[in-house]
């Protein structure tokens, strides 16, 4: 996805944040102590908060205010990415050791 202003870029990462913490838009205002209308200007690009409201609205998504504005990909939660590849590696691992076993047990002749 190309993204050309800052507008944009907010409003992408404002909105998976939001997503990947399963919130609504009208939660989201409620943390934020602002509107859901006001929420909605922003991620449609209507509207562009202020620095302080900036960094409430990236308190209220559990991120930095920095990472609000990351062309790279979106935020994720602490974590989340980590433990889902540390789950991954050992589940391999352990599948992996099992044939190896197995085969070792099957086959004498290659140990």
């Amino acid at each position: 996805m190309e993204m050309t202003s800052l507008r944009s870029v907010l409003a992408y990462n404002m909105k998976a944040q939001r997503r990947i913490l399963e919130l609504t838009q009208a939660q989201l205002a409620e943390r934020v102590d602002t509107s859901a209308n006001y929420i909605a200007l922003i991620e449609t690009e209507k509207s562009f908060p202020s620095p302080e409201k900036l960094e409430q609205i990236a308190e209220a998504l559990e991120i930095d205010a920095p990472a609000l504005f990351s062309t790279k990909s979106y935020p994720l939660p602490v974590g989340t990415l980590t433990d889902l590849q540390e789950k991954v590696i050992k589940d391999l691992t352990e599948t992996i050791s099992h044939h190896f076993k197995r085969f070792e047990r099957e086959n004498p002749k290659f140990e």
